[in-house]
């Protein structure tokens, strides 16, 4: 198993090749959960994610021989662009493997540093053997994103800085997808001098890693937005990692990563993808586990689709009641749209979006149906718009 030596060399060898990131304490995560709460911010590397610091380490480690061959690696997102941007600070010929699913701009991302952009395989299982069959052919050297102790060093790099700049630093809650950076945390804590705890997160429909340490079977799938940490076959030198330091994993719901990437966005004014924010979610879904801790947070990836984040936003405010959208049975008569848009701004509510139905739903040729979409301050805001309708209209709930 690598030591803390290892992390701390790694530190030293990537230093100017990666981020530095800073660690700011965030008043409203810490007021909502009751710990002192430090986000580590390594959406500011580069590339937008810690990925760079495992990528660094492995490539400085290369042989002459081996960087004049080249190196391949499969990711559908920042392990990618990590190696692809690195390879290239080194002038080294780099392959990068992506299923052929991945999104547009991660592929765009990736090839703009130079690499060999190669869609293959329905999946990433599929594409992570094709890269296998072109390292084998071509003799490049495979960069594993998770099962490389050279990587788990680097990413340990980012809790080692953490617990530098945070002294009462005791609790750490890491993101969990194979398992590099939980592993690498969780060593570079075991050597900072002081008891830190290391608590690894998953998303529910992938738990992977809580399997595999529980002895289950892993039974993982689904869609999710946490997809950087949707891994099926987590790393074997991770887990071996974990077990022995005796980690605990707590998992987490999708509307729990959702209302996390949220509560960034809007408050701590951070942009963190669904893997990045799961760190937080475990505190905002158990914060009884962490109540009275200094607990250190990696906000460990920013690579976020706009839509996607937009969608986000706007299920969290539906959540909570901020927005709400409503079927009101009103008569057919000139007039009748305007005396309900009136009387939803005297309430001090915003109209997001209207559909007006004539004839296919509205339950006579006297009525019409209206569908209205409004935004509020907060619950309380719109449970009071909604009871300043129903004194004149039938209003259902959608």
């Amino acid at each position: 198993m690598i030591g803390f030596e290892d992390v701390g060399a790694a530190a030293q060898r990537i230093a100017g090749k990666v981020v530095r990131t800073p660690a700011i304490h965030s008043d409203a995560i810490s007021r909502l959960t009751g710990a002192d709460v430090w986000l580590k911010l390594d959406t500011l590397q580069v590339t937008g994610a810690f990925k760079e610091r495992g990528a660094a380490n492995r490539l400085a480690l290369l042989t002459p021989e081996e960087q004049a061959a080249g190196v391949v690696a499969m990711s559908a997102g920042n392990h990618a662009q990590a190696v692809a941007r690195h390879a290239a600070l080194l002038g080294i010929r780099a392959v990068i493997v992506m299923p052929a699913f991945t999104p547009a701009t991660k592929v765009t991302r990736t090839a703009k540093w130079g690499a060999q952009v190669v869609l293959h395989g329905a999946t990433l299982a599929e594409a992570a053997a094709h890269a296998h069959e072109r390292a084998e052919k071509d003799g490049l050297v495979f960069i594993h994103p998770y099962d490389d102790d050279a990587v788990i060093a680097g990413q340990g790099t980012l809790a080692l800085e953490l617990i530098e700049d945070v002294p009462a630093l005791d609790m750490l809650a890491v993101p969990v997808g194979g398992g590099g950076l939980v592993a690498g945390s969780a060593v570079a804590a075991l050597g900072a001098g002081r008891a830190i705890e290391t608590v690894g997160v998953e998303v529910e429909s992938y738990a992977a890693m809580a399997q595999e340490l529980a002895g289950q079977p892993v039974d993982v799938g689904g869609a999710t937005i946490a997809e950087g940490i949707a891994v099926r076959d987590v790393g074997r030198r991770p887990l071996e990692i974990l077990r022995t330091l005796g980690i605990r994993i707590q998992t987490v719901l999708e509307h729990q990563i959702e209302n996390a990437i949220a509560l960034l966005a809007e408050e701590a004014k951070i942009v963190a993808e669904g893997a990045g924010a799961a760190g937080v979610a475990a505190l905002l879904a158990r914060p009884e586990l962490f109540r009275g801790r200094t607990v250190g947070v990696p906000i460990c990836g920013a690579n976020i689709d706009n839509r996607a984040l937009a969608n986000v936003l706007q299920r969290v405010m539906i959540r909570d009641g901020r927005m709400m959208r409503l079927v009101l049975d009103i008569p057919d008569r000139p007039g009748v749209l305007g005396e309900i848009s009136t009387r939803i701004g005297q309430a001090g509510a915003n109209i997001i979006e209207v559909s007006h139905h004539r004839l296919f739903t509205s339950p006579s040729v006297q009525a019409a149906r209206l569908e209205v979409m409004f935004e509020a301050r907060d619950a309380t805001h719109s449970e009071a718009v909604v009871a300043a309708l129903q004194e004149h209209y039938a209003v259902t709930r959608l």
